[in-house]
């Protein structure tokens, strides 16, 4: 029986072989215990195990680079908690097959990619996402928001819609991905509402509430509160679940 590609972590060869890089703009979204990487180059699909780049397929260049800059970004993640170098495969629902002992999370945009991933004794699941500000235009903000977010974000500038605009879009993008690892269940837009603190805080923050029944209200006690912030371009934003 083949058993899957594992190979320790030596520093310098690991600096070669992977361009990805520890990311402090995102572990700061998370609480103490994350490893967090980012890339800000294409990935190489060359740089891939056998057993990740069989899932390619037919995939275009554009989607092999994002595939590869998705595999780097979470082993470097894995390597900064002590993990050993490994195939990271694809499950039934195209979710990455995390090592037993690790949950994580990958997120694209705009050429950047980057994972989160902690321990599941101490963390259950995470949900990282980033958004390109100014790519959720009013057009997308009937099925992005709900009402009473709509009616908010108009009585804001221009200028900062748009950013409200992501940051919403982003919040619930990273609470779908933190609790379809919990519970398998697909949420649309309309399920949860986001709210953001008016506290002075260095940390920006965000709060999910759900508007009926979904089935994380069996396990979590809600609102659930992630971390946000801008760099750049881009809208970044993460959340956790803590083991019970």
């Amino acid at each position: 029986m083949n058993t899957p590609t594992e190979r320790p972590i030596l520093s310098d060869e690991s600096s070669i072989r992977n361009p990805a890089c520890a990311s402090s703009l995102l572990s700061a979204l998370f609480p103490p215990g994350i490893s967090a990487a980012e890339l800000r180059i294409p990935g190489e699909p060359s740089l891939l195990f056998p057993e990740e780049a069989r899932h390619l397929g037919a995939a275009s260049a554009k989607r092999a680079c994002e595939f590869a800059a998705g595999r780097l970004c979470a082993r470097r993640a894995l390597a900064e908690n002590g993990s050993i170098e490994r195939p990271l495969e694809v499950d039934n629902d195209h979710q990455p097959c995390w090592p037993p002992a690790f949950t994580g999370s990958i997120t694209h945009a705009d050429g950047f990619c980057g994972a989160v991933v902690a321990k599941r004794r101490h963390i259950r699941s995470l949900g990282l996402d980033a958004e390109v500000v100014g790519d959720v235009s009013p057009e997308l903000w009937p099925e992005i928001l709900t009402p009473i977010e709509a009616l908010w974000i108009r009585t804001l500038p221009f200028t900062e819609q748009l950013y409200a605009a992501a940051s919403i879009f982003s919040a619930k993008e990273a609470f779908f991905k933190c609790q379809f690892t919990v519970t398998g269940e697909w949420l649309d837009f309309q399920a949860v509402a986001v709210g953001f603190s008016d506290r002075e805080s260095s940390v920006r923050t965000f709060s999910i509430r759900p508007l009926r029944k979904i089935a994380l209200l069996d396990q979590y006690s809600m609102p659930l509160e992630g971390r946000f912030d801008f760099n750049g371009n881009l809208v970044f934003t993460g959340l956790a679940l803590y083991a019970s």
